[in-house]
């Protein structure tokens, strides 16, 4: 009993070939499994052969979709279809399409084998190159960008430190460097701004004090 080899390829992807061998006495539908099994594709999805010119323009339909009484007339099912009721020339083209088209692929009958191989199994793949794509593709969730604004833990935690040593300043004064009579701690703390306040209030009362004693030695004058 004669054997076809078949090549199909993937359209849009064509370094994905499987080289098929099949007796021309099984169906379209042993066809089709083969080809989904060879690729690693779940074929249990609407799918149509359609026997092709050279110019793989598409003619007779072969299906695995259900067929109005109308649709028979023209159309053929997959699993009543035997390839060598169909394939009529030796370099046949056949144009499949499969889930609603979202898949397509070319194949080309390429040997026919006169005599098959008693102990092969059929449909067989015997050439296999390219890696398929993947049937159902995956999308994965993007990361949410940071904004420019964001700040950190980190950050807050070294801004928040700085404030702290700022609105801290220390003055630290010994306790040796204190005027006599005064009362002596080991360390006189007080801080800056206090200082300050003090020193400006000091100016002023002893400003005044000079303008009373010119005004005293004045009058006695």
């Amino acid at each position: 009993m004669a054997t076809y080899r078949l090549r199909v390829i993937i359209e849009d992807h064509e370094e994905v070939v499987r080289d098929i061998e099949i007796k021309s006495t099984q169906t379209f539908n042993d066809l089709h499994l083969s080809i989904h099994n060879s690729i690693g594709f779940d074929s249990d999805k609407p799918a149509s052969f359609y026997m092709s010119d050279d110019n793989w323009k598409k003619g007779k339909e072969i299906t695995n979709k259900n067929l109005s009484e109308a649709e028979e007339a023209t159309k053929a099912r997959m699993k009543n279809a035997r390839l060598c009721d169909f394939i009529v020339d030796p370099h046949q083209k056949i144009y499949y399409m499969f889930d609603s088209g979202l898949w397509t692929f070319r194949i080309e009958l390429i040997k026919i084998n006169r005599d098959e191989d008693q102990y092969a199994q059929y449909p067989r793949c015997i050439k296999s190159s390219g890696e398929a794509p993947k049937q159902y593709g995956t999308t994965l969730a993007a990361a949410l960008p940071i904004p420019d604004e964001f700040d950190s833990m980190e950050d807050l935690d070294d801004d928040d430190g700085d404030e702290d040593e700022s609105d801290g300043d220390i003055l630290a004064i010994d306790a040796s460097e204190l005027p006599e009579g005064e009362e002596k701690d080991d360390t006189f703390v007080a801080a800056i701004g206090d200082v300050e306040e003090s020193a400006d209030d000091f100016g002023a009362d002893d400003e005044n004090m000079m303008d009373d004693s010119i005004s005293e030695d004045k009058d006695e004058f």
